[in-house]
């Protein structure tokens, strides 16, 4: 039988945690297959010492190609790192369908199906991680945030049954639930806010605040409890390389803190809690 494969495949490594984690692992000796939807965007990976490859999750036949690509070269992929991803915010009622539905194309649908392609390889070799990127916000809900972290939840569900489900053919899956990342992960969730929704109507003045309270949280007092995407490489790497990796691993202190302070509140006080901090729409 040949040795069992050593290749990481990462996904959206153009930028953020993806790519603190594509550098920090290669450093580290892994071999890492780093991708992205466009291979300009990380074609100076290869001199850090990765391998680049085009792949966009929410494409059925470019995640296919991806997968068949590295298992030709492999015979396997012996970890999978479904990071890609990016936030949505908003009112519920206010955010459009077709927004809702691009969410969960990245969120969620691609790292189920990244998952589906890369399990009869692994299971085949008798080993395998699968590593799935969530977030505190898959543990607790912010209002203005709820289709991001509707998706957060169901990575979080999916990866407890296929932890399970997956574990008797020796293929960990493990969460990993950052909190506060100073990445371009703020920006990107106030952008969206501005360009999927309207600025006047019910919800106006709400959205603006979650945008307002989206940049606060990462540049005020509470960003000091945050960290950069290195410290999510890091975990990464642990969930990676430990025998026994634990099921989940929190990252940073703004994760440990508000996640802790959420299993002590009742809903009714998480909701007066969160009044403190959104206006209500009315």
């Amino acid at each position: 039988m040949p040795d069992p494969s050593k290749a990481v495949l990462i996904t959206g490594c153009s930028s953020g945690i993806g790519r603190a984690s594509a550098e920090h692992l290669a450093a580290k000796g892994h071999l890492v297959y780093a991708s992205a939807r466009k291979l300009e965007e990380i074609a100076d990976l290869e001199a850090k010492g990765c391998r680049t490859i085009a792949l966009d999750v929410s494409d059925e036949q470019s995640m296919r190609d991806a997968v068949d690509s590295i298992e030709n070269e492999e015979g396997a992929i012996a970890a999978l790192v479904n990071n890609a991803g990016y936030s949505q915010s908003g009112a519920v009622e206010s955010v459009r369908m077709e927004d809702v539905r691009a969410q969960f194309e990245t969120n969620v649908f691609g790292l189920v199906r990244m998952s589906q392609l890369v399990l009869p390889a692994m299971r085949r070799q008798g080993k395998g991680r699968i590593v799935n990127i969530s977030s505190m916000g898959g543990r607790l809900t912010f209002p203005g945030g709820g289709i991001y972290h509707a998706t957060k939840y169901a990575v979080e569900a999916i990866s407890d049954a296929m932890r399970f489900e997956v574990k008797g053919f020796g293929v960990n899956v493990v969460l990993i639930e950052p909190g506060l990342i100073k990445t371009q992960f703020a920006e990107t969730a106030v952008g969206a806010i501005k360009a999927g929704t309207a600025d006047d109507g019910p919800y106006g003045e709400f959205n603006q605040a979650v945008g307002a309270s989206t940049a606060d949280a990462y540049d005020g007092p509470l960003g000091r409890l945050g960290g950069g995407p290195e410290t999510v490489a890091k975990a990464i790497e642990k969930a990676l390389t430990r025998r026994r990796p634990r099921p989940r691993y929190p990252v940073t202190p703004s994760a440990r803190l508000i996640m802790g302070q959420r299993r002590l509140l009742s809903d009714r006080m998480w909701d007066r809690f969160v009044g403190s901090q959104f206006p209500q729409p009315q």
